[in-house]
């Protein structure tokens, strides 16, 4: 379990790194932002390099999440997401809303991190 999460803080720091110097993506991580059918959270994390940058950080931790977890808590993982989305679409344009509902999707995420490393091996 180690490695995986050493591996992990590199991903992240290679991540951060390449976030800083790219310039605006035309997608966010978990969206295609040329859609012309965006929602108004949607746009505004599109328009908001912050919130853009946030949203990758959130879908790559929940993807490499999902990988490491048994079948049975990739499904509770997978709800708690869904259930996430729906919070994160009632902030609309409200960035101060999606900057804080990013923050605590994260802080559960990492929890979930350490989880991980307290199960036996």
């Amino acid at each position: 379990m180690k490695t995986i999460f050493a591996a992990t803080g590199v991903a992240a720091l290679v991540l951060s790194a390449g976030l800083s110097l790219a310039p605006r993506p035309a997608a966010a991580a978990s969206f295609d932002c040329e859609k012309t059918d965006l929602v108004a959270d949607e746009k505004v994390i599109c328009d908001t390099r912050t919130l853009n940058d946030a949203d990758v950080k959130m879908v790559t931790t929940f993807d490499i999440l999902t990988s490491l977890l048994a079948m049975g808590n990739r499904d509770q993982l997978r709800q708690e997401q869904s259930d996430w989305l729906k919070k994160r679409r009632a902030c609309e344009a409200d960035v101060q809303c999606l900057t804080t509902a990013y923050a605590e999707r994260m802080k559960q995420l990492q929890e979930a991190f350490s989880g991980l490393s307290k199960e036996p091996l």
